[in-house]
């Protein structure tokens, strides 16, 4: 299925969707390379993640809830396979620092693996079978962001929450085999249990919603395979999911769209440990400072120039703490410009905040809002003027997908080593390589990643 679509409307969407999923898609080699890529990329930022404060507070109430049997990524407890599923999810997204996809408006992977990947393994089934779950789950939810529209995430909703619970559901349903009935009853729980608010952006709840998302999405489909009912036309009904939530939505035919590459083959990965939404500027900014071999002193004003929506996101003003800072173009233009590495996730902390340098740098730093035909458009420009009177711009927009997987691959192995590495020290290689090169089953890399 391709990105680009036609104009036909669709009075069934919720069922068109459930029969897709049904029916056996076809995800070829190249997407399910892309499928390892992103269980690279979640085994990276979960294993560091499974370390941060609100992992701890999941993991004490899933253990006071009772014992279970279920692995963690990046823990030695075990718990019941939903805590499971919402733990791993909320750690993948602990560090924001995650995969994108722009056509969901959000972070397909931390919503989809956690749940398709733990129920692989409890089934004793292949990774193949696990990647290919998950890349249909992943187009599920680029398949509901693109019709729920851009209101939906404007007005305050978190799509990673909401419209990851139905590409959860949906790759649960693909890997469990579910029949379309089934499915659209899945779809129909997915979207009477989908909530989460961009203004918890910076606190722990903006993880815990991935983990939601994960949760509930296993739930709706392991509850729809029992012939639980729901309403099979929950996205499109009056009072359903785009009647409540997402007022400029437009439901497409799935039967008009082109016979393309899966939305997988979008996917944007980070490369900085922040908001995808101060990415273009935090490079355009390196790039400026490299280029000009910028004196942070020397800096007098700093133009940072993005589409309206990112002030809703990720324009705190004033940072106090490490999460904070993820959520701030300020800061982060100004840790770019002074040579600090964005890349490490040592570099987000409560000091980074309070450094007195990097304050006085942000204060010269103004966001001005662009006017572009989508509020998620990721491009930046920036102008940076000196005190000695020159005036340096550039532009970039890290929103452009890989076209070299090979580069893609070896530029993600580095990430991986760098954020695993502390964690598992000599055996970081090893779980690499079952990812990309090996036979490993879902449960071999559940068991390497503890």
């Amino acid at each position: 299925m391709a990105q680009a679509h036609s104009s036909t409307p669709s009075a069934t969407p919720t069922r068109e969707i459930a029969e897709w999923v049904a029916g056996k898609p076809t995800v070829d080699a190249t997407a399910k390379t892309w499928a390892r890529h992103c269980l690279l990329d979640w085994l990276a930022v979960s294993l560091p993640g499974a370390r941060e404060d609100l992992v701890d507070i999941l993991v004490a109430e899933a253990l006071a809830d009772g014992s279970g049997a279920a692995p963690l990524v990046g823990r030695s407890e075990t718990v019941a396979p939903s805590w499971a599923v919402l733990i791993n999810g909320a750690a993948s997204h602990a560090l924001d620092y995650d995969d994108v996809n722009t056509a969901m408006h959000g972070h397909p992977t931390v919503a989809v693996m956690p749940a398709v990947l733990l129920a692989a393994a409890r089934d004793g089934r292949t990774l193949d079978d696990a990647l290919t779950a998950f890349a249909i789950g992943y187009e599920v939810c680029c398949l509901v962001g693109e019709m729920t529209g851009d209101a939906h995430y404007d007005t305050g909703w978190h799509a990673t929450a909401t419209v990851g619970t139905f590409g959860a559901a949906a790759g649960m349903s693909a890997l469990m085999g579910l029949s379309a009935d089934q499915t659209a009853h899945a779809l129909g729980s997915a979207a009477t249990m989908a909530a989460g608010l961009k203004s918890m952006f910076g606190t722990m709840c903006k993880p815990f919603h991935a983990g939601r998302a994960a949760q509930s999405g296993w739930m709706a489909a392991r509850m729809a395979a029992r012939n639980w009912v729901a309403r099979d036309d929950a996205l499109e009904c009056p009072q359903g999911f785009w009647d409540t939530q997402a007022p400029d939505h437009a439901a497409f035919a799935l039967a008009t769209r082109d016979n393309g590459p899966l939305q997988i083959t979008q996917n944007l990965f980070k490369y900085n440990a922040a908001c995808y939404m101060t990415h273009s500027a935090i490079e355009a900014c390196k790039s400026l400072r490299d280029t000009h071999d910028l004196d942070p002193t020397r800096i007098d004003r700093v133009r940072v120039r993005v589409a309206e929506g990112h002030l809703k996101v990720c324009n705190i003003p004033a940072p106090c703490t490490g999460l904070e800072v993820k959520f701030s173009l300020r800061h982060t233009a100004a840790m770019a410009l002074s040579g600090v590495d964005t890349g490490a996730i040592g570099n987000y902390s409560d000091q980074i905040a309070r450094r007195p340098d990097l304050i006085a740098l942000r204060k010269r730093v103004e966001v001005e809002p662009q006017a572009v035909a989508r509020t998620m458009a990721t491009g930046a420009d920036v102008v940076v003027d000196t005190t000695d009177g020159m005036t340096l711009t550039n532009a970039f927009d890290v929103g452009i997908p890989a076209t070299d997987l090979a580069a893609q691959e070896a530029r993600l192995s580095a990430k991986f080593d760098a954020l695993v590495t502390p964690v598992l020290g000599s055996r970081s290689a090893s779980l690499r390589d079952m990812v990309l090169n090996g036979n490993a089953s879902p449960s071999d890399i559940h068991a390497a990643a503890r």
